[in-house]
């Protein structure tokens, strides 16, 4: 993935105008929603999460809802209609802020993915979750990272441009099901001296190879990944769907449930706001990690 700063920026803006508005398909709510909880703190930078959960006694199986923009823009309120969405079918959604590059790089935003799941398990009895009943879901940048999320586990991915902190004993950021939309998933081909990535990975891929290995979800596959599906439009300029295509050969090379829904005619923007990957995405929850 190399767009250019112009045309993601114009993505992302298209994006959290669209995200928020009220969508009349949307039958009446079923949920409560608690807005800008701390889940981390990094010095005076408190990350802040909105959780929807639905009504009754639960506990719920829940997902962390990751945004895009390109690991630079964006924020939770992107993805409102996913997690409302989410809630009305009875799913504990927690849309999370995450650090953003050029201030902070690789690997913060995974570390902020991790540290958002290892506080909904410890915070699981408040906000009706169950906590053996996790997974991801995210949009470009985001369906990176919940994808690298759920094939690196608690993985060392520490580099040159800063160190992981250990994750704590009593919590695990494994996910159990993944859900990527427009997600790039492997960095490793990059050409060695292009920098349109140094913004988040650092350097460039010659200077610092280790980041860009690090930062692919595809080379963490393992026969013990969770179920993932992908959604791509067929037409996305800025993701190729070679991407999530070459990552599903090899997930199930090793025996992982990976699947991918194709959206017809769609770009980048166009497959967040289709209704039929929508439902296409709900059931595949449903199946592997409502049952």
């Amino acid at each position: 993935m190399n767009p250019s700063v112009a045309s993601c920026t114009l993505a992302i803006l298209l994006t959290c105008c669209v995200a928020v508005l009220p969508d009349p398909a949307l039958a009446e709510t079923q949920y409560e929603t608690i807005r800008d909880l701390v889940y981390a703190q990094h010095g005076e930078h408190a990350l802040r999460a909105d959780v929807y959960h639905p009504t009754g006694g639960g506990p719920f199986p829940a997902v962390l809802c990751v945004h895009g923009g390109a690991w630079m823009f964006g924020n939770k309120l992107q993805m409102t209609r996913i997690a409302r969405t989410l809630a009305e079918h009875g799913y504990t959604a927690v849309s999370i802020n995450h650090r953003l590059a050029p201030q902070h790089k690789f690997p913060a935003q995974i570390e902020d993915c991790r540290d958002a799941v290892r506080w909904m398990r410890r915070h699981a009895t408040e906000y009706k979750i169950n906590s053996e009943r996790i997974g991801g879901w995210g949009y470009s940048s985001g369906g990176h990272l919940v994808t690298l999320l759920g094939m690196s586990g608690d993985a060392d991915l520490a580099d040159r441009s800063g160190k992981m902190k250990p994750p704590p004993a009593d919590q695990s950021s494994r996910i159990q099901v993944v859900i990527a939309w427009g997600a790039p998933c492997d960095f490793r081909a990059v050409p060695a001296d292009n920098e349109g990535l140094v913004y988040w990975l650092g350097d460039t891929r010659r200077r610092n190879p280790d980041a860009y290995r690090k930062a692919s979800p595809i080379e963490f596959v393992s026969p013990d990944d969770p179920p993932i599906l992908f959604c791509h439009g067929k037409n996305d300029h800025m993701v190729k769907i070679d991407q999530p295509t070459a990552m599903v050969s090899r997930l199930k090379s090793v025996g992982v449930i990976a699947e991918m829904c194709v959206v017809p005619e769609a770009g980048h923007i166009g497959t967040f706001l289709d209704d039929a990957a929508l439902a296409e995405a709900v059931r595949f929850l449903d199946k592997h990690l409502k049952q």
